[in-house]
């Protein structure tokens, strides 16, 4: 008769569980650099907010690369660090950058500058409480939020009310439709050229920054690009996983 009993579960040292929880700690920074965010934009320190704005996306950019590495599931596994780090991004993606927005005066006056600025922070609400807002084969699936970016670009760039308000408009609606959008750190198809990419953005985002007011076109061009392949890109694999399932369903119906 074989042996049913179940191996010992694996233990860990003090040393990991203290990774794991800087880890955690890491992320945690994030609702930090957030009120940083927001207490620049109110004070008129824009150029200090967008610099702000960049620490947050490195910090989410590699946080969850750090909390594989030391295995935090495991070592802490009564924290739910998923959790806190939506809790960070709406803060950091969402909340911040529609104050940014508000403050530097990217939206329009009266009551329509009101609807605009709550279309982000109500489809937001509604897209980090899904529990499919993250797929299995790591996707986001509708536009994930990157209000940050949007944010971004509108001061740099100095687009008008108008144009702000549009997109804010148009991105919002996107959060609704089913598109899986790369998560550039975990999508596996063309990862390390998702990564690569993503990696020379935020390097463009800073040259930008450093350039403000006066931006370069040539690093305008480049980093819209980027844009440009990001949308083409989860678009397109997108209509080919829905093509390869269609594909795969009238085989099984033929079979």
């Amino acid at each position: 008769m074989q042996d049913q009993t179940a191996p010992p579960a694996e233990t860990f040292s003090r040393r990991q569980r203290l990774a794991g929880a800087a880890v955690h700690l890491y992320t945690a920074s994030g609702s930090v650099l957030g009120l940083l965010i927001v207490l620049a934009a109110v004070e008129g320190e824009v150029e200090t907010a967008l610099w702000l704005v960049l620490a947050t996306l490195f910090v989410d950019g590699t946080d969850g690369m750090l909390a594989r590495r030391f295995r935090v599931k495991e070592t802490i596994p009564w924290f739910d660090g998923a959790r806190m780090d939506d809790i960070v991004d709406y803060l950091t993606y969402v909340f911040a950058p529609i104050v940014l927005l508000w403050t530097t005066d990217r939206l329009p006056g009266g009551a329509l500058g009101w609807v605009l600025a709550a279309l982000p922070l109500l489809a937001s609400c509604y897209q980090f409480c899904r529990t499919d807002a993250k797929t299995d084969d790591h996707y986001f699936l509708g536009f994930p939020s990157y209000w940050n970016v949007v944010a971004f670009y509108a001061i740099v760039l100095e687009v008008g009310t108008t144009g702000v308000g549009v997109a804010l408009a148009v991105l919002t609606v996107l959060v609704f439709v089913p598109v899986k959008y790369v998560y550039p750190s975990r999508t596996r198809l063309l990862h390390g050229l998702n990564l690569a990419l993503a990696t020379m953005w935020m390097v463009s985002y800073a040259v930008l920054l450093v350039q403000y007011p006066d931006p370069h076109p040539v690093v305008v061009v480049l980093s819209l690009a980027y844009l440009v392949y990001y949308f083409g890109v989860s678009i397109w694999l997108t209509v080919a996983g829905s093509r390869k399932r269609s594909a795969s369903e009238q085989g099984v119906q033929a079979g």
